[in-house]
């Protein structure tokens, strides 16, 4: 749920990220272990850089946030399409991935890939599920929010 909601319906959201420590040493020597809290959510986000750039590998990355924001979106936006369908979709598992390009401009994440694999219950087409995969992407927020372009390759199976 937002933060809040205004009267027009504009959905306003609010993230607090903190850290502490000492950059004095430099940049070899600062922790990049930081936290990100959202209210109302309880749940707090332990992250750091990537490892390449001196972070923590056990810790999520906000490279890998924006992969799996994009990859929960496109997960919740095909289940709530599937289900105003009446298709009973039974499995979702999506093997996403995000490629990094320094080659031109400032480093950026130049792709995202998303490959659900979805199982549904035998009776709809696999070309009727595709289409609402399709569509799903298209009213996906964070897909439409990014400026990088977002895939979506599909497998779908029927469960027994």
């Amino acid at each position: 749920m937002a933060f809040g909601t205004d009267p027009d319906g504009t959905h306003r959201y609010r993230a607090t990220a903190t850290w502490s420590g000492s950059t004095g040493a430099g940049y070899d020597g600062f922790t990049r272990a930081h936290r990100i809290t959202a209210p109302p959510a309880q749940a707090a986000l332990e992250l750091s850089n990537d490892p390449s750039l001196g972070g923590d590998a056990s810790r999520l990355d906000p490279e890998q946030l924006v992969l799996a924001a994009a990859s929960s979106c496109q997960l919740l936006s095909f289940l709530a399409i599937a289900a105003r369908a009446r298709i009973d979709v039974t499995g979702y598992r999506d093997d996403a991935e995000a490629t990094m390009s320094h080659d031109e401009g400032p480093a950026r994440i130049a792709a995202i890939v998303l490959r659900p694999r979805i199982t549904v219950a035998p009776g709809p087409g696999v070309p009727r599920v595709e289409r609402l995969v399709h569509l799903a992407h298209q009213e996906c927020y964070v897909a439409n929010s990014l400026a990088t372009p977002v895939t979506v390759e599909p497998t779908v199976t029927f469960s027994m």
